[in-house]
């Protein structure tokens, strides 16, 4: 018989880190325990405040009510908790890491096994000028050749200014330039620095208005002179119908999918069929999950073979993460099976 525990844990950031959400200094997560005839399960509940859906005053009873009915299974509580995603994506996480022979080898393949990586972009952080232009400089002497740029916190023309900069020197055959306006851009000026963007060659802008002004976001897919990719607009929208239309009504060029803020991988995998049937684009994305979850969610992503640099490895940005076998090598994600996890929640 399973026996269910969560525990919660901050974790610190080295550098406070700049969103448009305002600044982060610790993200808060928690951890579902699973123990059954000896072996143990773990699963990280991505909550992301302000960003989840599920960010609610009884999140953590919720949490509690699952460990007291863990016996209900997987599928049964997923039914359950359609309107916790994060907490869906926890659960999965766990029972598959109960079934794995490691505890922490949830989707076998080449990447687990060291002989495969995962290309990834680059992440530049929200800041002043000086200290944007040292993370870019940084991330290109680390083997990066795709960055990509949160942009909506300072003056439009400035963050124009620093992404001419990377092109003057890099053209878009050496380096994939991709920015994230995580809704920052008015639907009424929007159209016009889309256009400003394109003339540098972006790869593709996330979000670049607020979610849920979904025929405003139909009408800049259809106009954009750069490809759009839909991120927080995925966030709480949960039935299949709902999921369709969605996409048939917007019609983005690309989707971006954080498995902890939609409601795991078989949700995400739903999402990337719809895509497909759409011509539309997908990538993973992180969430700022600890090395727990970063883990789970860079061994699925490898299992589903995009040769697209993913949204992963933020894995470095805290000061109290767990040691695991994940490193960041040349501009890719690695995974070393003799490097030991240092766990100490159990």
């Amino acid at each position: 018989m399973i026996k269910a525990t969560y525990k919660k844990y901050n974790l610190n950031f080295k550098t406070p880190s700049g969103t448009s959400r305002g600044i982060l200094k610790i993200k808060e997560t928690w951890f579902f325990i699973l123990k059954d005839n000896g072996r143990v399960g773990i699963g990280e509940t991505g909550l992301f405040r302000g960003l989840s859906i599920d960010d609610v005053d009884h999140y953590e009873n919720k949490l509690k009510w699952v460990c007291n009915h863990i016996d209900l299974g997987l599928e049964l509580l997923r039914k359950q908790l359609y309107e916790f995603p994060s907490i869906q994506f926890g659960l999965e996480q766990a029972f598959l890491s109960l079934k794995s022979e490691s505890s922490f080898e949830l989707f076998p393949s080449s990447f687990t096994r060291g002989k495969k990586s995962i290309p990834i972009n680059g992440l530049i952080w929200m800041g002043n000028k000086s200290f944007m232009k040292n993370q870019i400089q940084e991330k290109l002497k680390s083997g990066f050749s795709c960055l990509k740029m949160k942009i909506g916190a300072l003056n439009f023309d400035a963050e124009m200014e620093l992404l001419k900069e990377i092109r003057k020197e890099f053209s878009s055959n050496e380096i994939e330039l991709r920015v994230d306006a995580n809704g920052a851009f008015n639907p009424k000026n929007a159209l016009e620095k889309l256009h400003r963007l394109s003339a540098l060659e972006i790869h593709s802008i996330e979000q670049p208005i607020q979610q849920g002004q979904v025929q405003e976001m139909a009408e800049l897919c259809s106009k954009t002179p750069l490809p759009i990719a839909l991120d927080e607009e995925l966030i709480g929208v949960f039935s299949s119908e709902q999921k369709k239309k969605l996409i048939a009504t917007i019609a983005p060029q690309y989707i971006i999918l954080k498995p902890s803020l939609i409601g795991g991988f078989a949700v995400s995998e739903e999402w990337i069929n719809l895509a497909q049937q759409n011509n539309c684009g997908w990538w993973i994305t992180s969430a700022l999950e600890s090395n727990v979850g970063l883990n789970a969610i860079a061994q699925f992503t490898y299992t589903l073979q995009s040769n697209l640099p993913q949204g992963l490895g933020t894995g470095g940005l805290f000061t109290n993460n767990f040691t695991s076998p994940l490193e960041v090598k040349n501009g890719t994600l690695q995974y070393d099976p003799l490097l030991n996890w240092n766990l100490n929640l159990l």
